[in-house]
């Protein structure tokens, strides 16, 4: 169990639901499920019980485990797409305030909750998930990081720094990853403000002239970050 995780509770839609809030109910229940008790000891039965519904219902809607896996995953890759196109729309235009918002998103409250990083946790660790993950979500990853080397690019022409954008990249994809298993995984970890705070300390050697520890010189952090 992830650090901080404790019990969810789903919260139940009413007797007559429609067929897309109850799915959803489904899918929440499913990653809460994940969170608890990981990838193997999720059952259709542990799912309808975290959910307070019954089986059949779940066999209706979902058909067997590895639909409801499947969607489960696809609605959590959307969600975590979605929050990171969201934060560059929101960000200035600026490749330097547009890597910094990047950045953020992975860390904000929704995406980076103990829940979320627990159930994504479950479905990395176990080798039988890992074709459902590659299958929806392999496009969702390349595009992130086709994003970040565009970025890391423009700033490496702004400021005529020796790294290559590929590279540099990669890294920074690889130290986001290392970040959440940490926040995942760890007993004694840094907060998410603390992992915020090393990743712009990386960005600080690869563009010392866009970066500093607390983000992109001129950057608006707006995005919600606590410090836990």
């Amino acid at each position: 169990m992830a650090r901080g995780l404790q019990s969810s509770t789903v919260e139940h839609a009413p007797r007559k639901a429609s067929r897309e809030v109850r799915r959803q109910q489904l899918i929440d229940a499913t990653i809460a499920t994940l969170a608890r008790v990981g990838f193997s000891r999720t059952t259709l039965t542990e799912v309808a019980g975290t959910a307070g519904l019954s089986h059949g219902l779940i066999i209706f809607h979902f058909e067997t485990k590895e639909k409801l896996l499947t969607e489960t995953l696809q609605f959590m890759a959307r969600e975590y797409r979605d929050n990171w196109v969201r934060a560059l729309d929101e960000a200035p235009k600026g490749p330097a305030a547009q890597l910094d918002a990047l950045i953020r998103a992975d860390f904000t409250d929704t995406i980076c909750a103990p829940e979320r990083l627990a159930a994504w946790s479950a479905l990395w660790a176990e080798a039988q998930s890992r074709p459902i993950y590659q299958e929806n979500c392999a496009e969702f990853d390349l595009e992130y990081l086709n994003v970040i080397e565009r970025l890391c690019t423009e700033i490496a022409a702004e400021g005529n720094y020796p790294c290559l954008p590929e590279h540099t990249a990669r890294a920074i994809r690889v130290t986001l990853n290392g970040l959440w298993f940490d926040l995942m995984t760890m007993t004694n970890t840094l907060s998410r403000v603390e992992s915020l705070q090393t990743m712009f300390n990386m960005l600080m050697a690869f563009f010392p002239r866009h970066f500093d520890h607390g983000g992109a010189f001129g950057a608006v952090p707006d995005l919600k970050i606590s410090a836990s």
